[in-house]
């Protein structure tokens, strides 16, 4: 009876999964700033790097390193709006090593460039949580 009642509460192998790739997402929303690597989330999630981006695409819709970096971008614009940091401040703040590769990323992602992102900003009498709905960094374009 004892065994019935343990069998029922484990998770599902696809739940087990599902909570470790969740751990390692979790890792990249809190350490964005951080130098992460494939290998080093894979060991958060207790999987192969192969096998840890292969599920987590599968899952989530986009690979690893495109969710960092969205999430990098994400965070990068709220510094933006704030205005009182230069934009190489706020590359190397949110995890970028260079200029050039957080411009690249920025614009490939929001549609325009950091600086012309800043100018564009939104007014500071919108509710925060409209600003973050709107320009929050989408995969889908």
């Amino acid at each position: 009876m004892i065994d019935a009642m343990t069998e029922s509460v484990r998770p599902t192998p696809t739940e087990d999964q599902n909570r470790r790739l969740l751990r390692a997402r979790d890792a990249m929303d809190r350490d964005f700033a951080l130098p992460l690597d494939v290998p080093g989330l894979a060991r958060i999630a207790l999987m192969s790097p192969a096998h840890f981006s292969r599920r987590f695409r599968d899952t989530f819709g986009e690979t690893p390193h495109r969710y960092l970096q969205r999430r990098r971008i994400e965070r990068a614009c709220a510094m933006l709006r704030e205005g009182t940091r230069s934009v190489t401040e706020i590359a190397l703040a949110v995890g970028f090593d260079s200029l050039g590769t957080f411009s690249r990323t920025f614009t490939s992602i929001i549609g325009r460039t950091p600086t012309r992102f800043r100018e564009e900003a939104m007014p500071v009498h919108v509710p925060v949580c409209f600003v973050k709905a709107w320009t929050r960094p989408s995969s889908f374009g």
